[in-house]
């Protein structure tokens, strides 16, 4: 063998030795635990950052305990610039969401290009783990917590950096609002109480579908006007907000009789905005602590709901059983949601943490709650939610039956309007049929047998006078 052909066989033993060693220690890489890959990828790349002449801008998913406005922009925009060239993606679709949503992978490189000049993102996931007892996971059995930090890092020139602050990251936010606003599927966020510990995980969020709109609301037209004016209004005065120094937030109180359209209304707010509801169940919160981590986690765009408060939390009992005797253990305080940290919640300092947000409460019994919630700055609006009158009878004759006279009509208005009967109760009976007659027929039935209730119990209560 000549030493031409020696040579050639030593430097092809040597690439397929070296092929042979990258792909095992590629092996070994991949079976360790995730927390020493991660050291491994952070270590090696700051040895090569360490050498370039590039700047690295680190993004991080929160700025303290609120929610990061860059790396929500960044999250949507890249989500759209995933290349050929991207090894590795995350795909979702809900059932009621029109398209599907890619994201990068943990780890995972994106190139993108601005106005000539070329920009590497890397989406950063770094596991933790603490015992503490209040970080407790009961969903991860192989460790007493394990969560993540989430980044973005952003890699550029080092001559670009005002460049990338005036310019580039400017337009992403632009673009990120853009993108969603064409894209958003509304949804409604409930509470998960057991990852408290994380502010991205506190709220779970599922797709509304509510059809309700102020057009099928069985409401008078003077008070849907009110309350469409109003809300029209309120988007549109950032500035004024911002200029008479308060936060830009708007409390509705609903009240009334169960079934007199509280939720519809609630839904018919959001489809209007295009704004997420957040579910707020009171009782489930255990400290003024968790109340507060869980504002700030709402989004901006929002409605924070807070059904039948008057149940769900006896302020003014708690409030005036601590006054008579008042507790020395603050941690037992703490335990508690009391009223001042409510008040504080909707009113204080801690409502200013986040813009363009609507928090709604609701009740059936008005009279139960605390004056020191209906005052105006905590709850703006008072909306009393009737029994059904004569022309929300006629709207929900149109909803449900397609017709808006009939010769039955007079008689029905008039038993409407003086028998004390909800816009459900109305509803269920006029989809029980689908023959306009019968339907009818079978609500003025209903119409009479309440009636004679309503006579029944006046008599009931003047024998007991």
């Amino acid at each position: 063998m000549s030493s031409s052909s020696e040579s050639n066989l030593a430097i092809a033993k040597t690439v397929i030795s070296a092929i042979g060693s990258a792909a095992a220690m590629s092996m070994l890489v991949h079976n360790l635990p995730p927390e020493v890959q991660d050291y491994l990828f952070f270590g090696l790349r700051h040895v090569f950052i360490k050498f370039s002449n590039q700047l690295t801008m680190v993004i991080d998913e929160f700025d303290g305990m609120m929610s990061n406005e860059v790396y929500e922009a960044a999250q949507i925009y890249l989500g759209t610039k995933l290349s050929p060239d991207t090894r590795r993606f995350k795909i979702s679709k809900s059932e009621k969401e029109k398209s599907f949503n890619t994201s990068m992978e943990r780890n995972e490189e994106v190139i993108d290009y601005y106005k000539g000049q070329k920009f590497k993102w890397i989406w950063v996931c770094k596991q933790i783990q603490t015992s503490r007892e209040s970080f407790y996971n009961p969903r991860d059995i192989n460790s007493t917590m394990r969560s993540e930090v989430r980044s973005y890092e952003l890699m550029f020139h080092r001559k670009s950096k005002d460049f990338v602050l005036d310019c580039y990251l400017p337009y992403i936010i632009n673009e990120a609002k853009l993108q969603y606003l064409e894209t958003k599927t509304l949804k409604i966020h409930t509470m998960d109480y057991e990852n408290m510990h994380d502010l991205s995980e506190v709220w779970t969020p599922v797709s509304l579908d509510h059809p309700a709109t102020f057009e099928t609301l069985a409401l008078d037209s003077e008070q849907k006007d009110e309350i469409l004016k109003d809300l029209d209004r309120f988007v549109k005065r950032k500035e004024y907000y911002r200029k008479v120094g308060k936060a830009w937030k708007r409390g509705y109180l609903l009240y009334g009789p169960p079934g007199t359209g509280k939720s519809s209304l609630i839904a018919a707010m959001a489809n209007y905005l295009n704004f997420d509801i957040y579910d707020l169940e009171l009782t489930e919160v255990k400290k003024n602590s968790d109340l507060r981590r869980l504002l700030v986690a709402t989004a901006n765009k929002s409605i924070l709901v807070v059904e039948d408060i008057d149940a769900t939390i006896d302020l003014q009992e708690k409030l005036s059983s601590r006054a008579a005797a008042p507790s020395n253990d603050s941690h037992e305080e703490e335990s508690k949601v009391t009223l001042s940290g409510l008040l504080n919640f909707i009113d204080g300092l801690w409502s200013s943490c986040g813009d363009e947000r609507i928090i709604i409460f609701t009740t059936n019994h008005v009279e139960k709650l605390d004056p020191a919630l209906l005052r105006p700055g905590r709850m703006d609006v008072h909306i009393h939610m009737s029994y059904c009158t004569p022309c929300g009878f006629k709207l929900l004759a149109s909803n449900y039956l397609g017709i808006t006279e009939h010769q039955l009509f007079e008689e029905i208005e008039n038993l409407i309007g003086a028998t004390a009967v909800t816009p459900a109760e109305v509803a269920e009976k006029l989809m029980k049929d689908d023959d306009v007659d019968i339907a009818l027929k079978s609500l003025i039935d209903f119409l009479h047998l309440k009636e004679k209730e309503h006579e029944d119990i006046e008599v009931e209560e003047k024998e007991n006078e």
